[in-house]
């Protein structure tokens, strides 16, 4: 049967052709042979796949595809859709471990050639790869397999073919809840284990993010398995990819009700499992000897997670689990807190603030437990610590301080963030009766005052600290202090805001020659930079105190990262006059900056590209503002869930540098005004907190009116 013809949006065309929406918008109002839409309606039409190919093709347009973005659209065309995920990760693998010229060998054998070598190197990876015995590929099969070869020698590392590989199923299966645990998140989780440990398991490891925490941190033996298997079979490359050194053992089924590591412990376990999950197996899991805390309720299916990590730690070993807040107070599960309290196995709970991981818009808690050992000390007390405070603290490039409660649109301070969650477990763990509770933020709670009623172990009940214990001087000063920086920032704002140099470019937009970064970079006008994948610190690494992060760019702070994980040969120096452009897209703030003295010196972090512009050829500033324009981020971005900007896809117009100078300015203008407006509304945001605490606190009351002012409100009267 003959299979339809393939068709694709416009917003496929834009990312084929590698040129914005609004490009393909204008090809379809002023060129009367542009392919006419052949399926889809009217807001969405669809367009025959050749048809554009040929179009494009006649106009110079179709090598600029992205290889990422080939591949997913020939996935998306091919017959066997998502279903050829399992097969082609094991692929995906296979082909990375290849050299340049063995890849570029592949790529010159005959269709019936590259079929058979595509079936010998899946089989070849069956034992480490779940499923990979049962894929086998046909003469059909060839595009994908191509797609997949330019995308792999596109990204040797193999992340750009795997992120793609995983999108269509997982967005097929999005009812399962499967979310990527943030890198930041992860190190965080995989840091709170208190003592080095080798051997590591993820009972619901996904796609890996935790497991590749542990390796980073030394582990050598890692254990995965995951219900999807798409999930574990992706966890499995990118394991096999970022830790060739490991024993690596990955496999698909349900932990719960099928534990493939049955009767193995490890010396630390990190989880963030399914949450919400009223078909864990309850009923048939009634009597499991892991239930040593008690049988966990149909609906606290977390619980069951908890004492799985529990049944396989050897005594004294470490379990770090991401779990909802809910865990830590619902009703149902009182009782198997309680046990998990009076036992010691509960060590410490970490909150985090909305935003930190999937679900965003619910404040996540990170559960430290401890298998006890048979004669080992009695443990009295559970930290718990909240990081929301710590989170919030940004700062601003312009030298303000950040605001103590963060909104919806100011990006977390990962860096404060894990500072303050480890500097607190660290010092509770070295010597619990000798830990000092900080205010607010930490508190080391008796255990006989958590076995109440409720059993309630929501960080934020034991820690919060009320205005009242503050003294009302203090507080009035600390108020007075925000006020100033506001009034000074608002000053500040309108200084910036009365920039108004432009004008309309006439009855229509401006229309002109564009091209790629990968182009520029070839002609020499500037040098395309990144950090180098590998994780594997040294110590010419450590010798620099900062890193220039995204979140860095996002929020137009000052380099904040940890060198600790990156190679000094691996990440190149930033220097002034570069432009920093965000590699994941999303979010709030800016996409772009240009470095100043400031960032100078310090590392590219792994998640920045660095464009090095020829002074005497660009701009720097107008660099950055076309690079970090939302259009022309959104066309060189690949990804569903997560969206990785292809720095050579970005695009740049080709004007004189007299003028590139002067669209520089008004970026730089527009940068200035950003900056200077998100320090206004931190601010705004600490003064309102501050003044709101003191006067329902009881520290500070408003002060009686003036005659002046008594005078004119009796006359209003």
């Amino acid at each position: 049967m003959p299979q339809p013809p393939a068709q694709v949006t416009a917003a496929e065309i834009s990312r084929i052709a590698g040129v914005t929406r609004a490009t393909v918008s204008n090809w379809r109002r002023r060129h009367d042979d542009f392919p006419a839409p052949s399926g889809g309606t009217d807001s969405s039409p669809l367009y025959d796949l050749v048809d554009v190919q040929k179009w494009l093709g006649a106009r110079g347009h179709a090598s600029t595809a992205d290889p990422a973005e080939e591949l997913r659209t020939t996935l998306r065309l091919h017959p066997g859709g998502g279903g050829m995920t399992g097969a082609l990760l094991p692929l995906a693998l296979a082909t990375a471990r290849r050299t340049p010229e063995e890849r570029t060998a592949l790529a010159g054998l005959s269709d019936a050639e590259l079929v058979a070598r595509a079936d010998r190197a899946v089989a070849d990876l069956a034992e480490l790869v779940p499923g990979a015995e049962a894929f086998h590929f046909a003469a059909h099969d060839v595009d994908v397999l191509r797609a997949l070869l330019r995308c792999v020698q596109d990204d040797a590392s193999g992340e750009a073919a795997l992120a793609v590989l995983a999108e269509r199923e997982l967005e097929d299966s999005a009812a399962s809840g499967t979310y990527r645990t943030p890198v930041e998140l992860a190190d965080l989780v995989a840091r709170l284990v208190p003592v080095p440990y080798e051997r590591v398991m993820d009972p619901a490891c996904g796609s890996g993010s935790l497991l590749s925490a542990a390796a980073r941190r030394g582990a050598k033996v890692l254990y995965g398995q995951d219900s999807v298997p798409v999930q574990a079979q992706r966890s499995a490359v990118s394991l096999l990819l970022a830790a060739p050194d490991a024993d690596i053992t990955v496999r698909a089924g349900d932990s719960l009700r099928a534990d493939a590591f049955g009767g193995i412990t490890v010396d630390a376990v990190l989880c963030n499992p399914p949450y919400g999950d009223r078909d864990w197996g309850h009923d048939e899991l009634a009597y499991d000897a892991r239930w040593a805390y008690g049988v966990p309720p149909r609906a606290e299916s977390e619980l069951a997670w908890v004492q799985h990590a529990l049944s396989h730690l050897v005594p004294g070993g470490h379990a770090v689990l991401l779990l909802p807040p809910a865990t830590a107070s619902r009703a149902s599960g009182r009782r198997v807190r309680m046990e998990l309290v009076r036992s010691g196995a509960l060590r410490a709970v970490v909150a985090l603030p909305p935003g930190a991981a999937a679900p965003f818009h619910v404040g996540l808690q990170i559960w430290v437990l401890r298998r006890p050992e048979p004669a080992g000390p009695a443990h009295t007390s559970v930290l718990f610590v909240d990081t929301s405070e710590a989170a919030a603290d940004a700062g601003t490039r312009t030298g303000g301080t950040a605001s103590g409660t963060r909104t919806g649109r100011t990006p977390l301070n990962w860096t404060a963030l894990t500072e303050t969650a480890l500097t607190q477990w660290s010092a509770f763990a070295k010597n619990p009766d000798a830990y000092a509770d900080e205010p607010g933020t930490a508190r080391a709670v008796p255990v006989v005052d958590l076995l109440d009623d409720v059993v309630d172990l929501s960080p934020a009940r034991h820690v919060r600290a009320s205005r009242t214990d503050v003294a009302p001087a203090e507080l009035a000063r600390e108020a007075d202090e925000v006020r100033r920086r506001l009034v000074a920032g608002a000053k500040s704002l309108g200084r910036v805001a009365g920039y108004d140099n432009w004008s309309a470019a006439g009855p229509a937009p401006r229309v002109w020659r564009t091209a790629t970064a990968s182009d520029l970079s070839r002609g020499g006008a500037l040098t395309l930079l990144r950090t180098a994948p590998d994780s594997k610190g040294s110590a010419g690494a450590a010798s620099v105190t900062t890193v220039l992060t995204g979140l860095d760019i996002a929020r137009g702070s000052a380099p904040s990262g940890d060198p600790s994980g990156l190679r000094a040969d691996g990440a190149p120096v930033i220097a002034a006059g570069d432009v920093l452009v965000r590699a994941v897209a999303g979010g709030s703030g800016a996409m772009a900056r240009v470095a100043d003295d400031a960032d100078a010196g310090a590392l590219l972090g792994p998640q920045v590209h660095l464009f090095r512009p020829d002074p005497a050829r660009l701009d720097p500033w107008f660099l950055a503002g076309f690079l970090g324009a939302e259009e022309n981020i959104a066309s060189a971005s690949t990804g569903s869930t997560v969206l990785h900007v292809s720095p050579g896809r970005l695009r740049v117009p080709l004007l004189p540098l007299e003028e590139q100078r002067r669209y520089g300015e008004a970026f730089r203008r527009v940068h200035a005004l950003r900056t200077e407006a998100a320090r206004a509304t931190e601010l705004a945001e600490e003064t309102a907190r501050l003044l709101v605490g003191g006067l329902t606190g009881g520290g500070l009351v408003p002060s009686a009116p003036a005659a002046a002012d008594s005078g004119a409100a009796a006359e209003s009267a």
